[in-house]
């Protein structure tokens, strides 16, 4: 009689012992999840959006700094006609507010109905670039912006003539004073232009405040998306950066036009154009240097394909082997680059 105490309480600590290990085995699981399921965190998509910046200040120059009067003289510059050889074309012409500061054609008209063989770039976010022109023929916002106002197929306007034809009007002989300290002529013409240039910013799109923590301010198909452009299809490799541009120039394949070639004459040059960026880019169709893509999803598709056939291509340009619903995802990412148009008054010509 005296063994069954003893027996009884071996009996009851066995019994516990079983019941906890079920219990460790049952929550074993847990232990082997994933830390990313565990934590509810994509870490690709984590490691993704760290390679991405927000754009940041505008680079000004030193001998051109900002001022409200000088923004002003610029933008009425900008919208006038006395710019151009026949006072019938302005550099708004060719870079309308309400066509994404482009055009909308797939190459430019100019002067007298003169058809051009490039398509109108933008000038969102042009103060960011260190050089202008699909071909970087101009080392500097001012000098682009004297460009196409003496080019004899975009404004044909004489700059001498300009400055006369300027002086004609007071209002812009006391403005030009104003701003400068002095009398009108072609550099503060460049400057008042490139200046008020330099305002068409957008850097407030979705996918900015998706990088300051705004989870949900673009899709998950945008999401999706981002993971391609720096991954499967590798369009960091050349839109990377706070522009989301490498500011060099790479062959795609398009024939027709020599691009680079034309300024350095270096034959490697031949076929090369400016890396565009990307903030802004649904406002700005057609798309390329010639403007032959209506839709950012034909630009995804000629890049899945492995790009054209020019003898100079770049080895970057390959078959990517993006399904029909990566595509879109790669377009949804883009999109979400876009952000509002900036929205300009226009002004009374003097």
């Amino acid at each position: 009689m005296k063994l069954r105490y003893p027996l009884f309480i071996f009996m009851v600590l066995l019994m516990l012992s079983a019941c906890s290990n079920e219990n460790e085995n049952a929550a074993a699981p847990e232990k082997d999840q994933p830390e990313t399921e565990t934590a509810g965190v994509d870490k690709e998509l984590e490691n993704v959006k760290a390679m991405f910046e927000p754009l940041g200040e505008m680079p000004i120059p030193a001998d051109n700094e900002m001022t409200d009067e000088k923004v002003e003289l610029g933008k009425t510059l900008y919208f006038d006609p006395r710019l151009s050889g026949n006072n019938k074309l302005s550099c708004m012409t060719c870079h309308a507010p309400g066509a994404g500061y482009g055009d909308g054609l797939g190459t430019f008209i100019g002067f007298e109905g003169a058809q051009g063989s490039r398509n109108s770039p933008t000038i969102i976010n042009s103060g960011y670039y260190p050089e202008y022109f699909w071909d970087g023929r101009a080392g500097s916002l001012e000098e682009q912006a004297l460009g196409p106002i003496q080019s004899e197929v975009e404004m044909n306007q004489d700059l001498d003539e300009l400055v006369i034809e300027l002086n004609g009007v007071p209002t812009y002989v006391e403005q030009f004073n104003t701003v400068f300290n002095d009398p009108i002529s072609a550099n503060n013409i460049a400057k008042a232009i490139a200046a008020f240039e330099r305002t068409i910013v957008i850097s407030d799109t979705a996918f900015d405040r998706y990088l300051q923590g705004q989870e949900d301010a673009i899709s998950a198909d945008a999401k999706e998306g981002m993971k391609l452009f720096a991954g499967k299809a590798s369009c960091i490799t050349c839109h990377a950066g706070p522009m989301l541009s490498d500011y060099s120039y790479h062959n795609l394949g398009m024939t027709g036009d020599e691009g680079r070639y034309e300024v350095t004459k270096n034959e490697e040059d031949k076929g090369k154009f400016r890396t565009t960026g990307l903030r802004g880019v649904a406002h700005t169709a057609p798309f390329m240097h010639d403007g032959s893509f209506a839709t950012l999803e034909d630009v995804v598709n000629y890049y899945n394909d492995g790009g054209g056939d020019h003898v100079n291509k770049s080895d970057l340009i390959n078959p990517l082997g993006l399904t029909d619903k990566e595509v879109q995802q790669l377009v949804a990412f883009m999109e979400s680059l876009s952000g509002d148009l900036p929205e300009v008054e226009t002004p009374e010509i003097p």
